[in-house]
């Protein structure tokens, strides 16, 4: 169960991301961002794949190209129509059309001046050894690709003098047996991989993203924030339960300290590097991440109706034995207050007892801090009144608020009176 819509993966968290040149790398880094890892040790090698890239920050970053470039040499090399002219050099020489000759050799010289600056200015510079082993795999089968082009060579004839018929008829054999051995696609699917993670770490090293630890059960996280806010509250988290309670009034800030604790969750388990200065984390299986949700007009159900299903799937998953992550937000208030409080009882006792999950529920039902239950925590979102009017300090405080912003409210705009 991978339940992020509220995330808004492609909308928003794709954006931090994508410093990609071209739509192959894009559509890699959006299958990344939507694909959490399924072991530590898959977080872990992506983690290293990542430091890897970082560490050769000097060599890439300035890696670009023009992307003019990339799709034509792309689509010549997808071309239906490419030969092998050294099987018929002379029907090359003398038979071809002017036009169809300067047309093929045009598009092998932006393929020698492609190719040639990715290997020389970039990829013969990399130090394979600050990757994993077996990634460092995949950047070698990019560089013997571009080897076997002969490049230094062919560039330098490129740029003097153009290629002559007898170039140009080996390089036509050379592309017809890569080919033939579905040699292309391999080589971009390695390409538009590098591409990604090398957009991802350039973001990770700009938003001074950090890559967290696993632990077994407990979530700790320092200086934690949701990086789309201009000028965030960075906040600590230190669970010492595997369901945490936030409370306070509406507009507190609940739901976007949920979202960043959400995010920093996910993102985590993708391996990827997470807004805030240290973290450790659970390992996760299944993920339910339900902020703000609405009613959900396709299906039918109202908002109270869609609380319950998603929960039961939680539920489900949790007593299968699998390690959750889940999010409620403002659990239960499409219903009437007393039913409300009844259920949220029973739900936050009930899923206490879940020791591989954990649990973030929001609430601003008052009544429900008379819980019990040593596997619960339970925090607000600071408020301090200025001038009688309630100011949110958006900072994560122990315990439960007192502070009854609607009754406040109410008061200083003199309904009281009115009424």
């Amino acid at each position: 169960m991978i339940n992020v819509q509220d995330l808004k993966i492609k909308a928003e968290i794709l954006p931090l991301f994508d410093r990609s040149l071209n739509i192959y790398a894009k559509n890699q880094i959006l299958e990344i961002l939507e694909t959490p890892l399924k072991s530590k040790e898959e977080l872990i090698l992506r983690q290293n794949i990542l430091k890897g890239f970082i560490s050769n920050h000097k060599i890439l970053r300035e890696y670009s190209y023009p992307v003019l470039y990339l799709n034509e040499v792309y689509d010549f090399l997808a071309s239906a129509e490419l030969e092998d002219f050294s099987e018929q050099k002379l029907k090359f020489k003398f038979f071809t059309s002017r036009s169809k000759k300067g047309l093929y050799t045009s598009k092998l010289n932006q393929l020698v001046i492609f190719f040639y600056k990715l290997e020389a200015h970039y990829f013969s510079w990399i130090d394979l050894k600050l990757f994993p082993v077996s990634y460092s795999k995949n950047i070698s089968r990019i560089i013997h690709f571009l080897k076997g082009f002969d490049l230094d060579k062919n560039e330098k004839v490129v740029r003097e003098k153009g290629l002559k018929d007898s170039e140009i008829i080996k390089l036509s054999h050379l592309i017809s047996k890569l080919s033939s051995k579905e040699t292309f696609s391999l080589f971009w699917n390695d390409l538009f991989l590098f591409e990604a993670y090398l957009a991802i770490s350039i973001s990770v090293v700009q938003n001074e993203f950090t890559f967290p630890s696993f632990t077994d059960k407990s979530l700790n996280l320092t200086k934690f924030y949701h990086p789309l806010l201009e000028n965030p509250v960075k906040n600590d988290l230190n669970t010492r339960s595997n369901v945490i309670v936030l409370n306070g009034p509406n507009m507190s800030g609940k739901s976007t300290l949920l979202r960043a604790v959400g995010l920093c969750m996910y993102l985590g388990h993708l391996g990827i590097g997470i807004p805030a200065a240290a973290g450790e984390i659970p390992f996760c299986t299944e993920f339910s991440i339900d902020i703000n949700r609405r009613d959900d007009i396709h299906s039918g159900y109202s908002h109270f109706m869609t609380e319950i299903i998603n929960l039961k799937e939680v539920v489900k998953s949790a007593t299968d034995g699998n390690s959750s992550f889940a999010v409620f937000d403002e659990l239960f208030n499409g219903t009437n207050v007393e039913d409300a409080l009844e259920i949220c009882r029973v739900t936050i006792n009930g899923l206490s007892k879940f020791d591989n999950c954990i649990f973030f529920i929001s609430t601003h039902i008052q009544e429900l801090r008379d819980v019990s239950n040593p596997k619960i925590s339970t925090y607000h979102i600071g408020c301090k009144l200025v001038d009688d009017k309630p100011t949110f300090t958006y900072e994560l405080k122990d315990g439960w608020s007192d502070i009854r912003v609607g009754r406040i409210l109410f008061q200083k705009e003199g309904l009281y009176d009115l009424l």
